[in-house]
């Protein structure tokens, strides 16, 4: 029988689309995290290993983590959310740049400066036991016994469904993402979207292809975004409120391409775009999508490396 442990390839749990604030006293509801969603492998004895959605090993971004199979009270394989806290808040931003950097002399300077935690939220392995066909409820108790938190590792808060508009008014208040509602008997389906865990978001988002680069005045520049329908990448217009940094900096070295990988408009802009090949993933923030699909006051939030771009589909 195959050892969850020892093979280290568990594809997470996926929450389904937002939907609008509800109350049930057969979910719970936690505040959702703005980071990088991990694997953690932990063994009191042998040490700690990060994973992200794409098998990539994130100790050697975060080496603050390193030790914290320590906190572990028995071998586990933790799911949650890595995170750099910037002035009292998640910011991802701040660990997108740690999973971009490569240099070991600027990732321990950062380290320093953001230091990285992990929040775990579910419990799929304990002392040699699968836990994925248990309830969610019983994972959550075993959450509780398998770690001892600190400032580097800690459990992710549950609240009652007469908690959940108190802790959605308070994530706005806080200027957090929002929530996460989770059906309390549900069980661990590995690599699966379903509407058995659900995000409420003040804000929505999507990911996008990467598609191309604008050039504009004074210093702006424009993402071209592509999202797939049915196999086929699809233009979905262009953000350029955000566009800047390190995130860019790695778009502008991408090889360029003479076409554009999908049909675009026609106009000046898309005329002077620099075409890339289709693979960065970047995230889009925005306030609502229009009756025609374009998002309104949309932002660009950054580059996604645990996400396939054939992954990004039109919803």
């Amino acid at each position: 029988m195959s050892d969850l442990f020892l093979e280290k390839h568990i594809a997470p749990m996926l929450i389904a689309e937002n939907v609008p604030l509800f109350v049930d006293p057969d979910w719970i509801y936690e505040l959702k995290w703005d980071g990088e969603r991990c694997i953690a492998y932990l063994d009191p004895k042998g040490g700690t290993e990060l994973r992200n959605k794409r098998y990539i090993k994130m100790i050697p971004k975060v080496p603050e983590l390193s030790q914290i199979h320590q906190q572990a009270n028995k071998k586990c394989i933790l799911d949650g959310e890595l995170l750099c806290i910037v002035n009292g808040k998640p910011n991802f931003e701040a660990i997108q740049r740690r999973s971009l950097m490569s240099n070991r002399f600027k990732i321990a300077m950062e380290s320093k400066r953001y230091p990285a935690c992990f929040v775990a939220f579910d419990c799929l392995y304990f002392d040699g036991e699968n836990l994925m066909a248990k309830p969610l409820t019983e994972r959550k108790k075993y959450l509780n016994k398998a770690i001892t938190e600190s400032d580097r590792l800690a459990a992710s808060r549950v609240f009652s469904f007469e908690q959940a508009e108190e802790l959605f008014a308070l994530a706005g208040q806080q200027g957090l993402e929002g929530m996460v509602a989770k059906q309390k008997e549900s069980l661990y389906f590995q690599g699966k979207r379903t509407k058995l865990w659900l995000k409420m978001k003040h804000l929505l988002d999507e990911d996008y292809v990467v598609c191309g680069w604008i050039p504009k005045e004074n210093h702006v520049t424009s993402i071209v975004l592509g999202q797939y329908e049915n196999g086929k990448l699809i233009y979905q217009g262009h953000v350029t409120l955000g566009v800047g940094g390190e995130a860019f900096a790695v778009i502008k070295r991408q090889p360029h391409r003479k076409t554009p990988p999908i049909h675009v408009p026609r106009g000046h802009e898309n005329e002077i775009a620099r075409w890339l090949e289709p693979k960065l993933v970047c995230t889009v923030q925005f306030l609502y999508k229009t009756e025609n699909g374009g998002l309104r006051h949309p932002v660009f939030k950054g580059l996604r490396f645990d996400k396939k771009p054939e992954d990004c589909n039109i919803r």
